[in-house]
């Protein structure tokens, strides 16, 4: 079940897929989770995405091919941990000066901002801040 939260529930599959050693993962589409999902892969955390049409309906699915490192006995997955930061309870926003480093820099923040959504150094480098979508590493 999906909820009030679809960016939770992607990072959540996301998660559970990657403790299981799954190669790809498949989650309901939008325009947000697409572009945050970009960011994922331009910095490396993933391998690839596509979007599909699910045959009869008019729904989209974001497949999501994973990345992992090592061989096949000591395959650990590239991404730690995901965690949600801005929530429809409570929203997190920031400013250029205030965008949070992730664990010293060896992750990414991804923030939504009134130039679309980037990631956190991005937003640095233009000079913009935001709400904090979530944090990857």
């Amino acid at each position: 079940m999906i909820g009030s939260d679809p960016i939770a529930d992607m990072l959540t599959r996301i998660r559970n897929a990657l403790m299981a050693g799954h190669q790809t993962v498949s989650v309901p589409s939008s325009k947000i989770k697409v572009e945050i999902v970009r960011i994922l892969e331009q910095e490396g955390f993933i391998e690839s995405h596509e979007e599909h049409q699910v045959e009869g309906t008019s729904h989209r699915v974001l497949r999501i091919q994973l990345k992992y490192v090592g061989e096949r006995r000591e395959r650990r997955p590239v991404i730690t941990d995901l965690k949600r930061v801005s929530r429809p309870g409570r929203r997190v926003y920031v400013g250029k000066k205030k965008i949070p480093w992730v664990q010293s820099g060896i992750g990414i923040t991804i923030l939504s901002t009134p130039k679309g959504v980037m990631s956190g150094m991005r937003a640095r480098q233009l000079g913009v801040g935001g709400e904090i979508l979530c944090e990857v590493w």
